[in-house]
């Protein structure tokens, strides 16, 4: 997939922002139920998917593994699946556009099948390592071609017998976890993931959800994660929540902007996914949650939201893992706080579809922010609420840099152009309409 032509956008400070958010589903859980549907056995219905261009990337996959995928209507999907080993050899090669999470689990999913398949990307992807996939995936008995220093395009020729692996993460990374254990299901006996520091469990989840046999134990090793082989995937009803990456930005938005006050609905409470909203709550955002609920084996709860005063804090390494997609948006809160934020065990940061620190440093720097940086922190002294502003940011193709620079233009002096806008499309679709619904200058 390619991004097609540029388009410039800008946002500038005007009216308080105000009304509800309908953020759309969650990126995460949307890639994965696609993808357990395709490996189960009958129809699984899935509500609210987010119909962004990597979640769709994604279903055109599974769909060239054999799968039937068929939408009925807005975030309502079916998929037929082909049960666990039963993927097709693809005729054509997996084009996965910008998405890293999409390519990396599926190239998990068909690894221990005894097929062969070549994935590919935009020229983003196309610059992110596959090598902390590829290798796990080869203890399986997977074959696997790379471009130097493991980059796409990849090509996997399926384990003819897959072995189980136990498998030891290098660095906290669900896509890591993900990708061995969906893997390990068409592996006998038991595959497990142990990792020093707990990622997003949206996998376990909904594993368990379709019938498999796994178990999380917390050890002196860190997190302990067993699958059993072979089990047979049962189609489920899966409705997604709404994703807390994407409502991050709104939520930004009113916290920064004076007099503003939204409320977003339905958003995950998923423990391994707060950590920007117990960072916001440190800082001293007014958040006020409600109607805490389940939805698809998920924790969701409403927010409401309102214009605060803030101070920087201290983010400890050991949460990172749990807002590691938030921290571009939170560097842009932070410039609008009193005293110095500081983000550490970020590193991961910089094999993003950016390197997103350098990103986010040098497009606050030029709207009058002081950064400094390491290889695994950043920190952004607050200006206590004044922004200038004015300045053109590059997002490097990168949707998350896109959308935090055009909130930081909301609460800025004057106006913050972005380069090019067109990857917000990959995980929000309707971002600016959203924006200017709630009220903000964008253009």
């Amino acid at each position: 997939m390619s991004h097609g032509p540029a388009t410039p956008m800008s946002s500038r400070p005007g009216n308080p922002l105000r009304g509800a958010a309908a953020i759309p589903g969650d990126k995460s859980i949307s890639h994965r139920a696609l993808i357990l549907g395709a490996l189960a056995v009958g129809r699984t219905h899935i509500t609210g998917l987010l119909e962004g261009q990597d979640v769709l990337d994604t279903a055109k996959a599974m769909q060239a593994f054999g799968a039937t995928v068929e939408r009925l209507g807005p975030g309502e999907w079916t998929v037929d699946g082909v049960g666990v080993g039963g993927f097709a050899e693809p005729a054509g090669v997996i084009d996965c556009g910008n998405s890293g999470t999409g390519v990396r689990l599926i190239m998990g999913a068909m690894a221990t099948t005894p097929i062969t398949a070549t994935f590919t990307g935009d020229a983003s992807l196309s610059k992110r390592p596959m090598g902390r996939i590829t290798d796990p995936i080869s203890l399986f008995g997977a074959e696997i071609t790379a471009r130097e220093g493991g980059l796409l395009p990849v090509t996997i020729k399926g384990a003819e017998d897959a072995v189980p692996v136990t498998y030891r993460t290098p660095v906290a990374s669900a896509q890591i976890k993900s990708a061995v254990l969906l893997a390990g299901l068409n592996a006998p006996g038991q595959t497990v993931v142990i990792e020093a520091e707990p990622t997003r469990d949206h996998s376990e989840r909904m594993l368990a959800g379709f019938g498999a046999t796994i178990t999380t134990e917390n050890t002196q090793e860190g997190r302990v994660i067993t699958l059993t082989g072979q089990p047979e995937l049962k189609a489920q009803q899966v409705a997604v929540p709404r994703d807390p990456s994407s409502a991050a930005f709104p939520v930004a938005a009113a916290l920064i902007v004076p007099g503003s006050e939204i409320r977003v609905d339905g958003i995950s409470r998923n423990p391994t996914r707060d950590g920007l909203y117990v960072t916001l709550a440190e800082m001293g955002a007014d958040l006020t949650w409600e109607n805490d609920r389940e939805e698809g084996g998920e924790p969701v709860a409403d927010l409401i939201v309102r214009h605060s005063t803030l101070t920087g804090v201290s983010v400890p390494a050991e949460r990172a893992a749990s807002m590691i997609d938030e921290f571009p948006i939170l560097s842009v809160v932070a410039a609008m706080a009193t005293g110095d934020t500081v983000m550490n065990g970020v590193a991961e940061l910089r094999v993003k579809e950016s390197d997103r620190i350098d990103a986010m440093a040098k497009g606050l720097r030029a709207n009058g922010v002081d950064v400094s940086e390491t290889p695994d922190s950043m920190t952004v002294h607050g200006t206590g609420g004044i922004q200038g502003g004015g300045a053109a940011v590059e997002t490097h193709l990168d949707h998350r840099i896109a959308m935090s620079f055009l909130i930081a233009g909301l609460a800025a002096e004057s106006a913050v152009t972005i380069d090019d806008a067109s990857a917000i499309a990959t995980s929000f679709p309707d971002f600016v309409a959203l924006m200017t619904g709630l009220g903000a200058d964008l253009s």
